[in-house]
Order: C-alpha cells, then sequence, then structure tokens
C-alpha cells in the first residue's frame, strides 16, 4: 500500500510535467489510463490466467463488473466536478470514501470499533482542510459537489467489491476484467460528451503512458493486490494519504510548497489514519483474545 500511495499520488504532478502542450481531455485521460492499462494486461491475463479465468464463478464475475462499472464512474464523475465546482471542494468530497467504505461495511455486518469510526471523522476533516476547502453556492457548484461526493462513493464501491472478487481471482486476472469493464464504460462517456480520443501532441501522450504505468497499474493494481488480505475500509483510509504524498511529489519535483494552512490539515489527515488503523488493529487484538478465553474456559 506504501508503493500504492506514492504511485497514485505521482498522478497530478506527472500531468503537470510531460503535458505542458498536451492538451489532453480530462475524461479522455481517464479512458486511456485505462484502456492502455487492458492492452498490457489482458493478453497476459488470457495466457497464464486462462484456466483462473474460465473457472471464475459468476458471483464473482458479477462482482467484477461492479467494480468495473463503479471504477468508470469514479472517474467520470469525479474529472468534471473538479470544473464546475473548485478543486479543493471537489477533492475534499471525494476524500469521504472511507466514511461510505465503513458504512458498506456495516450494512455487511461488520461491525467497526469506535476508534476507526474517530479516525475516519478526523481524516476527511483533515482532507477537506488540507485541501482549502470552500463550499460556495451555485447551481454550477451544487452539481459538481454531488458529482464529487458520487465519485467518492463510487470509489468505495469499487474497493468494496474488489475485496469480494480478489477472493476467486489473482490480481492480473481481476484488474484485466476491472479495468477493461471501465474502459468500455469511459469510451461510451467520451463518446457521447465529444471528447476528443486522439490528435494530442507528443507530450500528450508522454503524460498518458506515464499515468498509465505509474498510478494505473502500479497504483491501482497495487491497491487491488492489497485487497485480497487488507480491509477495504482500512485500504480507502490508506488511500488519502494521497493528499500529503501528492504534495510532497509537488514539492520535491515542481518546487510547489504547500500553503500554511494545509499543513494542520495533513497532520490531521495522517493521525486520522493512524488512530484508525491502529485502532482497529488492537480491537480485533482484543476480541482475538477474548475469543480464546472464551473457548479455554468452555
Amino acid at each position: 500500500m506504501a508503493v500504492a500511495v506514492l504511485a497514485v499520488s505521482s498522478s497530478a504532478p506527472v500531468v503537470v510535467l510531460a503535458n505542458a502542450d498536451g492538451d489532453v481531455p480530462a475524461l479522455a485521460v481517464a479512458f486511456w489510463r485505462n484502456a492502455l492499462a487492458v492492452v498490457l494486461l489482458v493478453p497476459i491475463a488470457l495466457v497464464w490466467r486462462r484456466a483462473e479465468l474460465r473457472a471464475l464463478s459468476r458471483a464473482g464475475l458479477r462482482r467484477c463488473t461492479v467494480a468495473g462499472v463503479a471504477l468508470a464512474v469514479h472517474f467520470a464523475t469525479w474529472v468534471p466536478s473538479a470544473v464546475l465546482t473548485d478543486v479543493a471542494t471537489a477533492t475534499a468530497l471525494v476524500s469521504t470514501t472511507p466514511l461510505w467504505t465503513a458504512l458498506f461495511a456495516v450494512v455487511r455486518g461488520h461491525r467497526l470499533p469506535r476508534a476507526t469510526w474517530i479516525g475516519i471523522g478526523a481524516a476527511v476533516a483533515g482532507a477537506a482542510l488540507a485541501t482549502g476547502a470552500g463550499f460556495t453556492v451555485s447551481p454550477t457548484a451544487v452539481l459538481g459537489d454531488v458529482l464529487a461526493l458520487i465519485g467518492g462513493i463510487a470509489a468505495a464501491v469499487y474497493v468494496t467489491a474488489g475485496q469480494r472478487a480478489r477472493e476467486e481471482l489473482s490480481t492480473v486476472g481481476y484488474t484485466a476484467i476491472v479495468y477493461t469493464v471501465a474502459a468500455v464504460g469511459l469510451l461510451v462517456v467520451c463518446l457521447v460528451s465529444g471528447a476528443e480520443l486522439w490528435g494530442y501532441a507528443a507530450a500528450g501522450w508522454a503524460a498518458l503512458a506515464a499515468l498509465t504505468v505509474g498510478p494505473q497499474l502500479l497504483g491501482h493494481s497495487l491497491v487491488n493486490f492489497a485487497l485480497h488480505g487488507i480491509d477495504a475500509t482500512a485500504v480507502s483510509l490508506l488511500l488519502l494519504l494521497e493528499v500529503p504524498g501528492a504534495a510532497l511529489l509537488g514539492f520535491l519535483l515542481l518546487d510547489q510548497t504547500p500553503p500554511t494552512v494545509a499543513v494542520p490539515g495533513i497532520a490531521l489527515l495522517i493521525a486520522g489514519v493512524a488512530v484508525a488503523l491502529v485502532g482497529g488493529r488492537r480491537a480485533a487484538a482484543r476480541g482475538r483474545t477474548a475469543a480464546a478465553v472464551g473457548a479455554r474456559e468452555g
């Protein structure tokens, strides 16, 4: 997850560095980073994971499809939300993903410890403070806010469905299916919206290649790998570290110093993630100890 967060955090700096004259529409970026990943992953999956794909159950295929559609919805709503409302507010709203992931876990019958809820609240508040969110009221801004919120919910569906689907599939098999579904969905969105899908300058294609290798193949794929052994709520919480990660890379690569007001927000975000993860592990350990004592007494 540490490598995944670092890779995902590189998304914005890579675009700034490589896309100076590329002029690639945002929705097209979302499509191409999935489509190029499909070109690389599907042949590998068909050669090395063919038996696994053939043995996939209908429930597993359904979960993969849900995850792929959710990923497409996440990109298709989050990208325009940053245009309709301010970027800071859109980032803060899409960062509510851990809250929705935790609620989905509760609906599925999981009981989360109090420390997890406290940590989630602190981390989400820290993300809002770090990004400098300032909610404005106008029809366009409200639409952008709603889209960003939908993007956060879709990301929660993506990791939740992915955790279930990974029970049957390897990372290669799972990502090949999910990225294909997402690419098809985003292609439809691009065609309907009229986004240009080719004719970019060399810098634009370089940015797309870098985004595919870094945030998509290394970042998202490692997130999907981690879902095999880490709870979806914990994964979505760790992904919030993209906010300070992007700030650090922006400072190192672009000489962009974060505003002073962002520092306490980043600190609160990191503290919230730590409280949720450490508190959750301690609660789980206490539960296992209590169960073991009960078994011995029984």
